[in-house]
């Protein structure tokens, strides 16, 4: 009876503290699977921000200012849209908000130069969690594209400005010397895109 009895004590004795491992092991569980949904909604944020933040570079680098005729500019005026100075960015945070909501968030977008920023924030949230504070959570993320450009005018060529005598037709064809050791080569008699144009004169990267 004796050694019963000593059995049946030390089994009541291991009980409660079996429990409290179990319940330490499922509570180290759920917060285990709230880390991981909270990196996917993080991941989410940054995928849109990421997204919209190229979207809106991209916009502003393929649409000109009203009233720019490429078939007219003189060599200053080519300096100027070669710096990025002569575009219209009128619908380049518009398109980083439609980026953002394609990819289930909300975007803030603003400029500075050549580079836009974007703040996204997912419509998603982490959920209902054990760990405080994280229950709920929406993900939140930032980042930043910018307009790079790669080309110049071809010293000497048509639309230079490198002839002795001033031409006041528009050339017949307008030279860039570009990265690598690339041309592009414009024809203002022939009708090209300008957001054809700008895709060999541009790059749109994310920044760091």
């Amino acid at each position: 009876m004796t050694w019963r009895r000593c059995v049946d004590r030390d089994g009541g004795q291991a009980f409660p503290i079996y429990v409290v491992v179990v319940a330490a092991l499922l509570f180290a569980a759920l917060a285990f699977f709230t880390v991981g949904k909270a990196a996917i909604v993080r991941s989410n944020a940054q995928g849109a921000a990421d997204a919209a933040a190229l979207a809106a570079a991209r916009e502003a680098r393929d649409t000109l200012a009203p009233g720019v005729d490429l078939a007219t500019l003189s060599p200053e005026a080519w300096a100027q849209v070669l710096k990025g100075n002569r575009f219209d960015d009128a619908g380049a945070c518009g398109a980083a908000r439609d980026f953002a909501a394609r990819n289930d968030a909300t975007a803030t977008c603003s400029r500075a130069g050549p580079r836009f920023t974007v703040r996204s924030v997912t419509n998603g949230t982490v959920g209902d969690s054990v760990v405080p504070g994280v229950s709920g959570r929406h993900g939140e993320a930032e980042a930043t594209a910018e307009i790079i450009p790669r080309c110049h005018l071809k010293a000497g060529g048509p639309g230079s400005g490198g002839g002795t005598v001033p031409d006041p037709t528009p050339p017949a064809l307008i030279e860039f010397e570009c990265a690598r050791g690339g041309v592009v080569a414009y024809n203002p008699t022939q009708s090209r895109p300008w957001r054809s144009l700008a895709g060999d004169l541009f790059d749109v990267r994310l920044t760091d």
